[in-house]
């Protein structure tokens, strides 16, 4: 219910500049974060582990992810129309978690280590980044083929400029490196306690150093103006589609990985 406040709000600031609406939204979403920041502290607390251990728990801590990275984003860039499209993503996310979520008082032994919760947070963090950079990505080529075609309708009037699109898309980006170099850091360090005799070769590992090399180099080649405008924007939906299959098929084909039994 929280979460449908928030886009609903962050509607009435898009589609009909309600000033309230535009006023308070920011508010909004901090007021929301910090409620949903409490009951992941609080489920954590309650059961000793990090709320990781379930597809639910899971989409649960991806909405939280996505939301905060977009407040960082909208903090950074001052650009906050964006937001009903971005928060979406965290709404269906908290749905589907608030309809199949269950207690889970007893987990293996593995999932109460600190380095479990600390790879598992960043890895989400990370892939939040991810998939609010393609959303960037998309919101980016749909505003510059609207210019090229003379049409101007809403999504030109009421997006940002597609210098403030790419400038929230690189935030994005960077925070995608950043947090995935994080969960690898941490993951290299606990798959040897976690997993004896587990190699780093195994699909899942290699899928995820390639997503962090793709947006390592999408990062140092915007630093030095090697990349940007569609080609950058290009670059962050491959990034997701590669982070997608990643999270999906490999994980459930062809790695051992994050499988506890």
């Amino acid at each position: 219910m929280l979460y449908f406040a928030l886009v609903w709000t962050y509607g009435k600031s898009f589609f009909r500049d309600l000033p309230w609406a535009k006023k308070s939204k920011s508010t909004v979403l901090l007021a929301v974060l910090a409620t949903h920041f409490v009951f992941l502290l609080a489920r954590t607390v309650s059961f000793s582990h990090p709320p990781v251990t379930s597809i639910p728990e899971i989409l649960t801590m991806l909405a939280f992810s996505v939301s905060a990275t977009y407040g960082v984003i909208e903090r950074r860039s001052r650009a906050k129309e964006t937001g009903y499209f971005i928060l979406n993503i965290a709404f269906f996310f908290q749905l589907f978690s608030s309809l199949f979520i269950r207690d889970i008082p007893t987990v293996p032994e593995i999932f109460k280590s600190f380095w479990f919760g600390f790879h598992i947070t960043n890895a989400l963090l990370g892939y939040a980044s991810i998939t609010i950079s393609a959303a960037y990505g998309l919101l980016y080529l749909m505003l510059y083929h609207e210019i090229k075609a003379h049409r101007f309708g809403v999504i030109y009037k009421k997006l940002p400029n597609l210098e403030t699109l790419e400038r929230m898309n690189f935030i994005a980006i960077s925070l995608a490196f950043i947090f995935l170099s994080l969960a690898i850091t941490a993951g290299m360090i606990w798959l040897p306690i976690a997993f004896p005799g587990n190699s780093y070769a195994d699909p899942k590992l290699i899928g995820t150093a390639s997503i962090w090399l793709m947006y390592g180099v999408g990062f140092i080649s915007k630093m030095r103006g090697l990349l940007r405008g569609r080609s950058l924007m290009v670059l962050s939906i491959g990034g997701f589609v590669v982070a997608a299959f990643s999270m999906t098929l490999i994980n459930l084909f062809f790695s051992n990985f994050h499988r506890f039994n």
